[in-house]
């Protein structure tokens, strides 16, 4: 038997206005190669100067996670060349980074959670962007110079499972701090992943091995598979020393497998050294201030809506998983709607239809308060459940937002009258008086045939509610 264990780094862009150590925009939608100076390009004699907001944004992140936050911070130089790093070497922070000795709660399968500690978390300057084409490559230098924080987890992960669960808490937490906007598409969050094995009940690691700039969470959880399997058979077979080396290897989604890229570098291959240029960053107490003003976190979240507002945990996580998502059910709640269906129409019924359009929840065609004010024409028994449904599928093809409107021109309005709805039931039970006499003599079961026909007879109109009530009573007569 082998135990897998698993470390996490993982680089998020920060928001910030300007890059790490210049003036220059953090906009890449701009033409290649404007947002670019002399300091960005390291030409000689250009001085880099520390951003305070990404300081601030990386403390904000301490506090969240509980971590320490070193009041003195240095940066260093990281030496290697890349086409798209015009210094030949990283502004990064080795020996003195901004925090360390966090901690990350993760929600487990079982229900249980468990703790993942934050080994560090330092800033770095982000490289470019190789833009390939055919036999030509072109180096866009717009994002060389943003902002990065790399996240490194202690080995604490022990599956898949897990890794997923911790990058994806990791995810929300950065985006309800609003300190990156976390589009894995777009590279603003993104991973390596450090996979070893050893035989269980042994204390030593074994030879770690790193997948390169993970930003999906599906090839994430694909690629550790993979690689875990991978080497446990290089264990079983006896080659474990001659297929498990220290390197770097790629995620191929196409072959799905991963496949050796290069030597792993060790600290010294990169040379570190204190950057020349740069003072130590000094930590104020108005940087501190700053750094207190936390929002309401998911953790924090999933407490209010289980201990306050009645929800199931599981509810719970999935509302807070999405800062939108949460922002979009309290706005159904501050509006009056019932919690529970708030829940049910909010997961179920709107998040179905936005999967099958593939649409995220903040290019919903349907806006919380329009939802909010349909579920509450159930409430008040204007609209039935199923009426509802259908209704919402014409919001979400058209602009109409009158939710009135809208159920009288679909005819969907319930009927609640007593007088209505008992013309209905003697029609029906006329049309089946065999079966009227079979529940009469103790076959009970038949109420909802009943039912049903009252309800096909009134096209779904009449209210479910008041056709039980009314046909048990004329049941009885």
């Amino acid at each position: 038997m082998f135990e897998t264990v698993i470390g996490l780094e993982v680089h998020i862009q920060l928001n910030t206005a300007t890059k790490l150590f210049c003036a220059c925009p953090t906009s890449f939608a701009a033409h290649p190669n404007t947002y670019i100076c002399p300091t960005c390009l390291a030409l000689p004699g250009a001085l880099p100067v520390v951003n305070e907001t990404a300081v601030i944004k990386a403390m904000r992140f301490a506090n969240a996670i509980g971590a320490r936050i070193n009041e003195t911070s240095r940066f260093d130089r990281k030496s290697y060349f890349y086409p798209d790093s015009p210094s030949a070497y990283q502004i990064t922070q080795f020996y003195e980074p901004i925090l360390r000795n966090g901690t990350v709660r993760i929600d487990l399968e079982d229900g249980t959670q468990k703790s993942i500690r934050v080994h560090e978390a330092h800033l770095e300057a982000d490289a470019g962007k190789n833009i390939h084409e055919g036999a030509v490559s072109r180096v866009d230098l717009n994002r060389a110079g943003t902002p990065l924080l790399e996240i490194v987890s202690a080995p604490d992960l022990r599956s898949a499972h897990e890794a997923i669960a911790y990058l994806k808490k990791l995810h929300a937490t950065v985006r309800y701090l609003d300190i990156s906007d976390a589009n894995m598409q777009e590279g603003s969050f993104r991973c390596d992943v450090n996979v070893s094995v050893r035989p269980k009940g042994q204390e030593a690691f074994g030879t770690r091995v790193e997948i390169k700039n993970m930003n999906s969470f599906r090839f994430i959880s694909e690629a550790i598979e993979y690689e875990v399997q991978r080497q446990i058979e290089a264990y079983e077979d006896g080659v474990y020393d001659d297929e498990v080396w220290q390197e770097t290897r790629l995620w191929d989604p196409d072959r799905h497998e991963t496949r050796s890229m290069r030597g792993k570098e060790e600290a010294a291959d990169y040379r570190y050294f204190p950057e020349p240029d740069l003072r130590p960053v000094m930590i104020t107490e108005a940087m501190q201030e700053a750094a207190r003003e936390l929002p309401e976190l998911p953790d924090q979240k999933v407490a209010r809506y289980t201990e306050k507002l009645g929800l199931k945990k599981y509810d719970a996580l999935v509302i807070t998983a999405d800062k939108e998502l949460a922002h979009y059910f309290e706005a159904m709640i501050d509006i009056g709607v019932p919690e529970r269906s708030a829940v049910t129409w909010l997961t179920s019924e709107l998040l179905g239809r936005l999967n099958k359009a593939s649409l995220p929840i903040t290019e919903s065609p349907v806006d919380a308060r329009t939802l909010g004010t349909l579920i509450l024409k159930i409430e008040e028994g204007i609209v039935s459940g199923k009426g509802a449904k259908e209704v919402l599928d014409h919001l979400m093809k058209h602009e109409e937002r009158d939710i009135d409107a809208i159920i009288e021109k679909l005819g969907l309005k319930q009927v609640s009258d007593d007088g209505a709805i008992l013309a209905i039931i003697e029609k029906v039970l006329r049309a089946n008086e065999d079966k009227v006499a079979e529940y009469r003599n103790g076959k009970e079961k038949l109420l909802g045939f009943f039912v049903g026909q009252v309800m096909k007879a009134s096209r779904g109109a009449a209210n479910p509610a008041k056709v039980n009530q009314l046909l048990k009573r004329r049941l009885i007569e």
